[in-house]
């Protein structure tokens, strides 16, 4: 296999395999093969067959169509996280870069702080003072790698302010507004967006986590990590409860992990 072809199969296989959870994620959305939420008492903890390939929960609800309607939380916890660290994280790194006085110190220190903590810990801490919700998850999630955006930001800000095409644009005399938006910016996304794409991974896996403790979207929410708490009781006599959720989800892992690294081996082949 050439070389080009080692970069660009994870990319590939990964953007594919994203595209068809995304799809059938905008789909659940709209249609299932059974209302989702609709009880079924006969039918409760059925095996799997072919009217319910995954079988049916406690209350007699499709698991394949509470997994189809849920897939959209699971996105949207792992990507709206991410933009909330972009629309926060980049910013102030590129301000700690420019900025190397107090204000840019205590940015810094106050990241260094947060990234002390382990990420589980200060999700839990974000949520416990507010009732849970979806756009809660995702705030907090966010907010949790924030810290590490701002540290990714400034060091990429850092190695661009020394090369010739800013010290030209100073010696022109633009201002440092200027030069971060025309000069930094353009030539800082991609090691950025790089990034993101890697940690999507975690982000999805920290909401997930956070709806398995209770601090993610509420019944009768089907969202992925929700439904594996729930299925705890039910291990023994009906294990589709969790398998179905679980497959999923890791389903969503592996595809954002093949996405970003193959974002990466593109974008920056040193790391190949």
């Amino acid at each position: 296999m050439t070389a080009r072809g080692r970069i660009t199969d994870p990319l590939r296989a990964g953007g594919i395999t994203l595209t068809v959870i995304a799809v059938l994620a905008v789909l659940g959305i709209w249609r299932t093969p059974y209302d989702p939420t609709a009880f079924a008492v006969r039918l409760r903890l059925a095996a799997p067959t072919l009217a319910h390939p995954f079988g049916t929960d406690e209350f007699g609800r499709d698991v394949l169509s509470r997994v189809l309607a849920g897939a959209h939380l699971s996105l949207a916890i792992g990507f709206g996280a991410m933009l909330v660290s972009l629309l926060l994280g980049v910013p102030l790194g590129l301000l700690a870069a420019f900025d190397r006085g107090w204000l840019g110190a205590a940015i810094m220190r106050a990241a260094d702080l947060a990234i002390s903590l382990p990420p589980i810990l200060l999700g839990l801490l974000i949520l416990a003072v507010t009732p849970p919700s979806l756009g809660k998850t995702i705030l907090a999630v966010g907010l949790v790698y924030v810290p590490i955006m701002v540290r990714l930001a400034r060091a990429v800000a850092l190695g661009l302010l020394e090369e010739d095409f800013v010290q030209a644009a100073r010696a022109r005399g633009e201002g440092a507004v200027s030069i971060l938006v025309r000069e930094i910016l353009p030539n800082a996304w991609p090691p950025i967006i790089v990034e993101c794409g890697l940690r999507v991974t975690f982000a999805i896996l920290l909401g997930a986590s956070l709806s398995f403790l209770g601090l993610g979207p509420q019944p009768p929410s089907s969202e992925w990590g929700l439904m594996i708490a729930e299925s705890r009781q039910f291990l023994d006599q009906a294990p589709w409860l969790a398998l179905a959720p679980g497959l999923c989800l890791c389903a969503l892992l592996v595809a954002v992990n093949a996405t970003g690294e193959g974002l990466r081996a593109r974008l920056d082949p040193s790391h190949g």
